[in-house]
């Protein structure tokens, strides 16, 4: 199960992903999720020496991290490696990691991300990246700027207290209706 690709499916509209031992980074995935207006959610991926013990050593450890880590940074193309040699692009719709090292590619060449695109496909896409084919995407993927629930049902009662209906025959008889006559055939 791919608990983000769960979130984007609701309609999440903050979804993020963060590692227990990147205090920095986590700090400000959390700050942004608490700001957020809507449905915010943030999956942590976090070590437990009893039951999954190295579970996501390829992202917390310093010698491997560089390599698995593709950081989603908004509005940049997607670079991973030591020596930010790798680079993500999409062959048609499907992702597939490039070497930049030759210089054939270029930074332009490459995915660019778009935490505030309206269609969460592509989110949806970075959301199914991981191990061992790519690095795994931490970062925000999704962070749209919509009106909320609360926000929409409080704006419709200020609406319908603006135009008050008299009579409950009023409020089913107004606007476009349809009246069935004959015999019913």
């Amino acid at each position: 199960m791919h608990p983000i690709s769960v979130a984007l499916a609701a309609e999440a509209t903050f979804v993020a992903r963060s590692l227990d031992v990147y205090g920095t980074h986590l700090r400000e995935v959390l700050a942004r999720a608490a700001a957020h207006k809507g449905s915010a959610f943030v999956e942590i991926l976090q070590n437990c020496l009893i039951f999954n013990d190295g579970a996501f050593a390829e992202v917390s450890d310093r010698k491997l991290r560089d390599d698995n880590v593709v950081e989603l940074r908004h509005r940049q193309p997607l670079i991973f490696g030591k020596r930010k040699e790798w680079g993500i692009r999409l062959n048609g719709f499907d992702p597939e990691v490039v070497s930049l090292a030759d210089g054939t590619l270029s930074e332009s060449d490459l995915l660019l991300h778009d935490e505030s695109a309206p269609n969460p496909s592509l989110a949806y896409a970075l959301s199914q990246l991981g191990p061992p084919n790519f690095p795994r995407p931490l970062g925000v993927f999704r962070a749209l700027d919509l009106e909320s629930y609360d926000a929409a049902v409080h704006r419709q009662i200020a609406e319908a207290r603006r135009h008050p209906v008299a009579t409950l025959d009023d409020l089913l008889h107004q606007g476009d209706i349809w009246e069935i006559s004959g015999n019913g055939e």
